[in-house]
């Protein structure tokens, strides 16, 4: 029998929706993950958007037919406008000769001298008029998903403690309000610890004798083929991090997010200081919140400063694909987990838990090699 008795002492609650508030309002990394629906295996997959850039790239060109990948050419059809990156001249196709090589012909020449793409060019692509009276399979191809990606849950447990000592000092008021209180503090302690998986966390697939890991942003965002930006030893600044948002608008994203050490952050906004808008009252960012223009595509992306991250690194992000989810039937709760004679109360926190990072290939930029923050500081205060 316990030694000490309380209100809700034979209940399990559920604190799924405490820990949403509390990874909302923290000023880290992990505020970006939305809840998402709940995981039925502790292998949770999920299906990729096609978010697929409307660019491709030719890798050679002879007489008016250009190859490029099998990928890019699936984009085309015979009647497909292109024009090349950086010059005004349209090119129509006028036919897919195989999987990766297609026809083309000047269109319009619109004030251009260039009458042919060339090898390495990148062609984007304006449109695909239709006739009149159209019919099914002749509209351009747009799926909601293409393939499929996974991650495997991880299980997180804080026990909450309250001896004897302190529930006769009552030092929080009664005893429920003193559960209560710890229960806040590992829950905040849980958000903080899933902040640095979310960053650095490993996939682990989870076996009789192996714990399961769930795999953070380090971890998809430097697979084969994934985006990145070397800085080699320059200082942090606005050329870099629009070259990483091209890289990700080219892949289809939409980048709003410039996630980097408080360092990097000053370094940043040292450029923009003149025209940041600092936001308060956000809810969804960091303690650190400055809102830019992406000089790419005009629209905004938000600096996030977070201490967790490496100070020579940073990452240009679209967090549409971010996504938090427990385990069915595994959301955090708590219980009683006081064994006989104790003196005092435990509570059991306990949850699984797994991250979503839905095209990361696509969605993710890693600007690498920075000066370090105090190096790029001093050069900015002696040059003042």
């Amino acid at each position: 029998m316990a030694l000490y008795s309380y209100n809700f002492q034979d209940k399990k609650r559920d604190l799924s929706d405490v820990l949403s508030t509390i990874v909302q309002d923290e000023p880290r990394f992990i505020s970006n993950f939305k809840r998402a629906d709940d995981a039925r295996l502790q292998k949770h997959e999920w299906l990729e958007d096609q978010i697929a850039g409307r660019a491709l790239a030719a890798s050679a060109v002879t007489d008016m037919v250009v190859t490029a990948s099998e990928t890019d050419v699936a984009k085309l059809k015979p009647g497909t406008l292109l024009v090349v990156k950086n010059d005004s001249a349209l090119f129509k196709v006028t036919a897919k000769n195989s999987a990766t090589t297609f026809s083309v012909e000047l269109a319009a020449a619109n004030g251009s001298a260039k009458t042919a793409p060339a090898q390495n060019d990148v062609l984007n692509i304006v449109s695909t008029p239709m006739a009149e009276g159209s019919n099914g399979g002749e509209g351009e191809e747009s799926y909601h998903l293409s393939g499929s990606s996974f991650n495997y849950s991880q299980i997180f447990r804080k026990d909450i403690i309250i001896s004897g000592t302190a529930l006769a000092i009552q030092v929080y008021g009664n005893v429920e309000n003193q559960i209560n209180r710890q229960t806040a503090f590992a829950l905040g302690e849980l958000a903080r610890d899933l902040n640095r998986v979310a960053l650095f966390g490993r996939r682990v697939e989870p076996a009789a004798s192996v714990r399961g890991e769930a795999g953070g942003l380090y971890f998809f965002g430097t697979q084969a083929g994934a985006l990145s930006v070397n800085a080699s030893g320059n200082i942090m600044d606005s050329y870099l991090v629009n070259d990483a948002a091209q890289a990700v608008i080219g892949e289809g994203g939409e980048p709003t997010q410039i996630l980097c050490s408080p360092g990097q952050a000053r370094v940043l906004s040292n450029e923009y200081k003149n025209r940041i808008q600092i936001i308060r009252a956000d809810e969804k960012r960091g303690a650190y919140v400055a809102v830019v223009v992406n000089e790419i595509n005009g629209r905004t992306m938000t600096i996030m400063a977070d201490p967790d991250m490496p100070d020579t690194e940073a990452w240009v992000n679209d967090v549409a694909g971010f996504g938090l989810c427990s385990l069915k039937g595994r959301t955090i709760t708590d219980e009683d987990a006081t064994p006989k004679g104790f003196d005092g109360i435990k509570r059991m926190a306990l949850g699984e838990i797994t991250l979503e990072f839905k095209n990361a290939g696509q969605r993710l930029c890693r600007i690498l090699n920075l000066k370090p923050s105090s190096q790029a500081i001093a050069a900015i205060k002696a040059a003042i």
